[in-house]
C-alpha cells in the first residue's frame, strides 16, 4: 500500500513541525528510540517531557527538545572549545614544603 506509506510519512512530518510532540515523534526529531526517550523520563534524564491530557500521554515541546540539544552541545568538550583540556594553560605546581 504505497498510498497509505506516504500519508504516514506525511503525518509524522507534519507532527514534528508542531509545538508537542510525541514520545515516537520526539524520538523522530531526535534520531533516537522511543524506549531511550522512556528510559531517560524513567531515570529523570533527558529532554524535559510532561503528561497532557485526561489519558495523562507524555509530550515535549519542540523548543525543549531544541534548548536541551544545545545544552548537550555545550557539556561537550568537543563542541565547546571552552571545555576543551587542551586550550586551558598550564597550571605551575607549587610545593607546600618550601619553607621546611
Amino acid at each position: 500500500m504505497p498510498g497509505r506509506t506516504s500519508l504516514a510519512a506525511t503525518a509524522s512530518s507534519d507532527a514534528i513541525s508542531a509545538a508537542f510532540l510525541t514520545v515516537k515523534d520526539a524520538a523522530d526529531y531526535l534520531g533516537l528510540s522511543p524506549h531511550t526517550l522512556y528510559v531517560w523520563r524513567h531515570r529523570r534524564q533527558g529532554p524535559p517531557s510532561f503528561r497532557m491530557g485526561p489519558r495523562g500521554r507524555v509530550m515535549y515541546r519542540l523548543g525543549a527538545l531544541d534548548a536541551w540539544v544545545r545544552e548537550q552541545e555545550q557539556a561537550d568538550s568537543r563542541s565547546n572549545p571552552a571545555l576543551n583540556p587542551v586550550n586551558t594553560p598550564v597550571q605551575e605546581r607549587t610545593s607546600r614544603f618550601l619553607g621546611a
